[in-house]
């Protein structure tokens, strides 16, 4: 064995020699499976002379040696030589001729090793978040919005602010059954209505009936309309009024287990803060992470980088198809993914070994009861039994990605905390 260790990348190449013995053990082995199994006329079956099958499959007994001795000669030579081998070797020449050892060269990848930089009193910009007044108010405000009652009221032509009651049916436009709604409420002109919606229908009265093209963008919530233009069959209805309550003890009873309004303000405000104090954690987390990447400079197998862009163009894919797009009709260019997030990728293969040797020096590690809360949570959202969704984790490598993201949740909770936080206006 002869390895090269270039130390700008972790590829790394070796020369393997299979003693001929161990060759000759696997030949033979090989041509007494082939023997069972061989079918040729004037033999019974499995009675084939062993000359004869030598002969009748010399290639194929080849190539299924090779396929034998050349993973195991690599793995018991990786072994013996401690190498943290990435991925799958690939095998570039392999050198067998009969009577003589097998030779053959590996090209592969191992993990990096890096020293360790300094991770604690990291200078982050981070100030105390603090739930304002108007940002409690406006909280409750939506609140209140949510218990609006809608009264009907007598026909007349709509006008802006209107609250227009609609049967519609598409009729162009979207693909399998039509979509279809005998009441469908509208503001007109309201923020959340599509403009075309308010220029056909304003001024019109109960029961006019009026067609509308409507271009909903593809990040549009309902999947089916995402990215298309729809023509719809459209009824008015009726007009209706919005009544919203009083903001008082009454309201907070009405909203939650509250006892009156100062209550609910209490909650609300500890509620918006524990939002942004989250968002600014997560905030200085990352940039935490970004300036350790910074410090500390070592390559990133090509294995680990590959798995990851594949993982996150397949999330992208994943949330496209979410919103309704057909991405098996994309002329999708892997290269051009590749390239696009080829950076991204491999910060998240540094920051992860990163993070992961934090985590050894500080002998950070999942407790199994973390991991039983987060399956239990999980189960309790999908309404399904905790051993089942064990069962299913287990089988598919989950909870040992589970345990993983809650030691990285450790080690950045601890970063933030040893972290040197100044002012982010200073």
């Amino acid at each position: 064995m002869s390895p090269t260790e270039p130390t700008e990348t972790c590829k790394r190449t070796a020369e393997i020699t299979v003693p001929l013995a161990e060759v000759e053990a696997e030949t033979e082995k090989v041509v007494a499976e082939f023997q069972q199994k061989a079918r040729m006329p004037g033999f019974r079956p499995g009675k084939v002379p062993l000359s004869v099958v030598r002969k009748r499959f010399h290639q194929d007994i080849r190539q299924h040696v090779v396929e034998h001795v050349v993973p195991a000669a690599f793995r018991r030579t990786a072994d013996a030589n401690q190498w943290q081998v990435v991925g799958n070797p690939s095998v570039k020449h392999i050198d067998f001729e009969e009577g003589k050892d097998l030779l053959f060269r590996a090209e592969y990848e191992v993990a990096p090793e890096f020293e360790l930089g300094e991770y604690r009193g990291v200078d982050v910009p981070y100030d105390d978040p603090v739930a304002s007044d108007e940002e409690v108010e406006a909280r409750i405000e939506q609140m209140r919005q949510a218990k609006a009652e809608y009264v009907n009221i007598d026909p007349r032509p709509l006008a802006q602010g209107d609250f227009a009651v609609l049967a519609l049916r598409s009729l162009e436009g979207v693909e399998g059954e039509p979509v279809e709604s005998n009441e469908t409420v509208i503001e007109i002109g309201g923020a959340d209505t599509m403009p075309a919606f308010t220029e056909a229908l304003l001024g019109e009265s109960p029961v006019a009936e009026k067609q509308v093209e409507i271009e909903y963008p593809e990040n549009y919530g309902h999947k089916k309309l995402a990215g298309r233009k729809v023509k719809f069959q459209v009824t008015l209805k009726g007009l209706r009024r919005k009544e919203l309550p009083e903001v008082n003890d009454e309201l907070a009873k009405d909203v939650g287990d509250f006892q009156n309004l100062e209550e609910l303000r209490d909650q609300t405000r500890r509620a918006v803060l524990r939002e942004k104090e989250a968002q600014a954690q997560g905030a200085a987390k990352n940039a935490i992470v970004e300036k350790l990447i910074e410090a500390h400079s070592f390559p990133v197998p090509e294995a680990w980088v590959e798995t990851q862009i594949r993982a996150q163009a397949e999330s992208r894919l994943t949330e496209l198809a979410g919103y309704g797009v057909d991405v098996s009709k994309m002329d999708l260019d892997w290269n051009k993914l590749r390239e696009a997030f080829q950076d991204e990728a491999t910060k998240h293969v540094k920051a992860s070994l990163i993070l992961a040797k934090v985590a050894e020096r500080e002998s950070i590690e999942t407790m199994m009861d973390e991991v039983d809360r987060e399956v239990q949570r999980m189960a309790k959202q999908m309404r399904e039994p905790v051993a089942a969704v064990r069962m299913k984790m287990e089988k598919d490598g989950a909870l040992g990605r589970i345990a993983q993201q809650i030691r990285t949740n450790k080690v950045l909770n601890f970063l933030f905390e040893q972290a040197r936080k100044v002012p982010a206006n200073a």
